[in-house]
């Protein structure tokens, strides 16, 4: 049963009112977390690819194999073509969602863009947005860290 601890602020005008948060974070088991560190090569996409396809199958959820190879090529080419450094990656398999997690040395956020028919690129973010239920991303000292999220419908 979890405490509640409150301390008398004294009488505060409404526009210096305080409020605090405490929360209390779970630790997540080993097995349900997969890093990897890729070299920012073009290479390296298909390694990507091939290890989350390999992490997917241990946690026995290859039904998102596809998508996940979408999301993650996506993600790992931007962050080789827009940072000069290695690209870091984590999977996260919770009891609701598959989170896939790409970091890079860059501290310029993906952006989404409206391509013509005739493009040969541009399209990728909007496929990861159509593949995932939520994503964004975290900025860093280092970097940043572009995220998705998707439903395991359970």
């Amino acid at each position: 049963m979890p405490r509640v601890i409150a301390h008398a602020l004294g009488d505060l005008p409404p526009n210096r009112q305080l409020a605090l948060l405490l929360t209390r974070v779970r630790a997540m088991e080993a097995d349900r977390v997969a890093t990897l560190t890729l070299p920012p090569e073009p290479a390296a996409v298909s390694d990507a690819r091939a290890w989350a396809g390999r992490q997917l199958a241990a946690w026995m959820l290859e039904d998102f194999a596809d998508s996940t190879a979408l999301v993650i090529s996506e993600l790992v080419t931007n962050a080789i073509r827009y940072s000069g450094g290695p690209v870091g990656m984590r999977m996260i398999r919770d009891e609701h969602a598959l989170i896939c997690e790409v970091s890079d040395t860059s501290s310029s956020g993906p952006h989404r863009r409206c391509s013509a028919e005739t493009d040969e690129g541009g399209r990728g973010l909007s496929i990861v947005t159509e593949l995932t239920q939520r994503q964004g991303t975290h900025y860093t000292v280092s970097g940043k860290t572009v995220w998705t999220e998707q439903s395991l419908g359970r």
